[in-house]
């Protein structure tokens, strides 16, 4: 998926502009962030939970080599093949030379992120592949040609009404907008694509040093049938997933759907060893694709802390600036607080200028973060390494140069603020509202400020006191 996040601006513009967004968005408060503040009660020592979580991650990325080695050594052991791709495109390479191999001209996939960074599906389908998407949310994008906006929920931005003109479109069949008849539908599209794929693709939620395992977390079937039912399994991810044990995993796990989608457990947690063994279900031939694509430059760095995120979704889900234009106006696959930082770090600064930008500080992804990843923090530290690199407007150092020399005179500081507060009483006239503010129209193009008292906080203070 290329980057486009350069148009961050323009496409906020329009998704705030977008009655069907807003109203869809709505549902994040009442299902995921409601769901997540009930579920975290359960747990009576979910702080020390949470810290152990987070040291479990570090721990991990602290020795990232032996434990893929490990994991390289576990699940040979078992019958899978461990592959090494340092970019998306060795990723796309090596799964089309594995449909080539075993003569793969069908491939279903469970929904994976990773796969959304690399394109896989369009790298398949030009060696002539055909790529069946299994998980609903992602059926529904695969058959609008969107990309996903959420990672939990890809398809949280569309409406049911939408869903239905979509699926009697494509479908041919009488239009229904009944939910229940909407997803019985899309299991009867699917169904004959489970049994005659020849190769089934998931990501992995962890992958477990100690056993060799991969692990999905899903709420629908279609992940444990797109892993079993084919005879080629291939599972692809990120080098950072890797735990060291099945009791780190566990640890995790009560974190992850509670974070995600306020559930206390999901449908399914899939664990896979390897192929299966004679009597046996599942597949003759298991592939595990390990994917660097940037990450490994973060080791070592101020930006370490971002690669023990578990890709929950929590951060996003609270994010005042995500529930405002949803995911498709930050422009590549990850958005909210963690896709300003992953599409900065793994992709570059100047793909992303306004990225870092698009948060307010108010460090709610911070708090709600199950692997205590400072995440306003990060993205201030990007805001710093764009100022250093003269990668902001012009005005913007500048107003910040004059903010500087003036803040090294108190008395001139204070002087100035008494005038501004009192331009903006005025300015605000009888109804106290700014309609338009000069040389900061941006602030103003879309909504009214309320205008000061006309006094500065210290004036306001000393009167109080008196």
């Amino acid at each position: 998926m290329q980057i486009a996040s350069l148009q961050f601006k323009a496409r906020a513009g329009a998704k705030l502009a977008d009655v069907k967004l807003q109203a869809a968005l709505r549902k994040l408060q009442g299902n995921f962030v409601k769901g997540r503040a009930e579920r975290m009660l359960e747990l009576d020592n979910f702080e020390e939970i949470r810290s152990a979580a987070a040291a479990i991650r570090d721990r991990t990325l602290a020795n990232l080599d032996v434990y893929l080695e490990t994991f390289e050594r576990n699940a040979t052991a078992r019958g899978a093949v461990v592959h090494w791709a340092e970019t998306t495109d060795d990723v796309n390479r090596i799964v089309c030379e594995l449909a080539a191999r075993y003569d793969v001209k069908k491939v279903i996939k469970s929904k994976s992120m990773v796969t959304e960074e690399c394109s896989l599906n369009d790298a398949l389908e030009s060696a002539g592949v055909q790529v069946v998407e299994t998980d609903l949310g992602e059926y529904i994008l695969q058959l609008a040609k969107e990309p996903p906006s959420h990672i939990i929920a890809p398809v949280i931005h569309k409406g049911r009404e939408e869903i239905a003109d979509l699926f009697a479109e494509k479908h041919h069949l009488p239009r229904n907008s009944d939910p229940a008849a909407l997803t019985r539908e899309a299991r009867e599209q699917l169904r004959g694509h489970f049994l005659t794929a020849g190769m089934g693709i998931s990501g992995a939620n962890f992958v477990v040093a100690e056993t060799g395992s991969t692990v999905i977390v899903t709420n629908e079937g279609n992940g444990r049938m797109t892993t079993t039912l084919p005879r080629v399994h291939v599972a692809i991810t990120g080098i950072e997933k890797v735990v060291a044990t099945r009791e780190d995993l566990t640890t995790l796990l009560r974190l992850l759907p509670r974070s995600a989608t306020g559930q206390s457990i999901t449908n399914y947690i899939s664990i896979t060893s390897g192929t299966a063994e004679a009597g046996e279900s599942g597949p003759q031939h298991f592939h595990v694709i390990l994917l660097d694509g940037g990450r490994s430059k973060l080791l070592g760095t101020d930006m370490q802390e971002m690669l023990r995120c578990i890709r929950c979704g929590a951060c996003m889900n609270h994010c005042p600036v995500y529930q405002s234009v949803g995911g498709h106006a930050y422009g590549w696959v990850y958005p909210g607080p963690m896709g300003s930082i992953l599409t900065s770090t793994l992709g570059s600064l100047e793909q992303a200028l306004d990225l870092p930008q698009a948060a307010t500080l108010c460090n709610q992804c911070g708090v709600v973060c199950p692997v205590k990843i400072p995440l306003a923090d990060l993205m201030r530290k990007l805001r710093e390494r764009q100022f250093a690199r003269g990668l902001r407007p012009w005005p913007e150092h500048a107003g910040l140069w004059l903010w500087g020399r003036v803040a090294r005179y108190p008395s001139l500081y204070a002087l100035l603020s008494s005038v501004g507060v009192r331009v903006l009483a005025w300015l605000g006239g009888s109804q106290r509202l700014i309609h338009y503010l000069p040389f900061a129209g941006g602030w103003t193009k879309g909504r009214d400020l309320p205008a000061p008292q006309g006094k500065t906080f210290r004036e306001l203070y000393a009167q109080r006191k008196r």
